[in-house]
């Protein structure tokens, strides 16, 4: 009888113990994560999930591309955990993100980025005017060419300019890359594109695409602005804007820890060397003896 007794209790035991389902939990300094961004951004992002690794080697970080407007949708629905924005969102988008998250509205941002506006090389033009870029955009000669419907270009233009995307005119190419890389084959026409597909001082890529175009200087209220690290910092270029993480994860889990990575100073450096402009300005010490 003792041993059906003690037969019946292992059996019970170990049912128990199958029934249990192994789960993973996340913490800052361990666990994987895919940071989700616009293709403009795309450099600057990968350089911070590095640093992250380097600086936490049981933590895997990947970075996907997808449009800023999808992506957004998609972290409201609980598919995705971290996305990186540019536009400021409406009052409307801040209570569906508060709603449907549970978590305040709490952007975490990490750097000064910008739109650009690109023309080959040879091309005489060496700046374009506030004016020409809002009647070109009304324009059915569709002058600028964008990469693509709900991209973060699009959408802080527009926004620049008090519009809706769908109030312009303007023509498709499918992505960053495909602006840049056809561009010549459209005479006459203006890429609009994010600086940080330029902006690393030492690049490979960034180097090669300097000798190919140029950035255009934007004229308004009568004085000249280039996208310059100084004008992003005191958003003086006209279309600068601010670039900024957005969590769906309760906790201080990885998504969370990888922000403040990105806002503390060495994840600030990290986007120095990007050629972008930090948004947390830290003091620099230098003891003398």
């Amino acid at each position: 009888m003792k041993f059906k007794t003690l037969y019946l209790l292992i059996c019970a035991l170990f049912l128990l113990s199958c029934s249990k389902k192994k789960t993973v939990v996340n913490d800052y300094n361990k666990g994987t994560l895919t940071v989700v961004t616009d293709g403009s951004f795309k450099s600057v992002v990968e350089a911070l999930t590095d640093g992250y690794m380097i600086s936490y080697p049981d933590t895997k970080i990947g970075v996907q591309v997808q449009k800023e407007d999808l992506a957004f949708l998609d972290l409201l629905k609980g598919k995705l955990k971290l996305i990186v924005m540019s536009r400021e969102l409406s009052e409307k988008e801040i209570t569906a993100y508060k709603t449907q998250t549970k978590l305040n509205y709490e952007p975490a941002r990490f750097a000064a980025d910008a739109v650009v506006f690109i023309v080959p090389k040879d091309d005489e033009r060496t700046s374009i005017s506030m004016d020409e870029i809002k009647e070109g955009l009304q324009s059915q000669k569709k002058q600028f060419i964008f990469d693509g419907t709900n991209s973060s270009n699009l959408n802080f233009v527009a926004q620049k300019l008090g519009k809706l995307p769908s109030d312009l005119q303007y023509s498709i190419l499918n992505g960053n890359e495909t602006v840049i890389d056809r561009l010549n084959d459209f005479p006459g026409k203006i890429g609009v594109v994010g600086l940080n597909t330029f902006s690393r001082p030492y690049g490979k890529d960034a180097l090669i695409l300097k000798d190919k175009f140029k950035i255009l200087s934007v004229y308004e209220k009568g004085k000249l602005y280039e996208p310059s690290t100084a004008n992003l910092a005191n958003m003086k270029y006209p279309f600068t804007r601010i670039l900024y993480f957005l969590r769906n994860e309760p906790g201080f889990g990885i998504a969370n820890g990888f922000m403040r990575f990105s806002c503390t100073q060495l994840g600030q450096m990290i986007v120095s060397k990007e050629g972008l402009q930090p948004f947390n300005l830290y003091a620099r010490e230098v003891q003398m003896r």
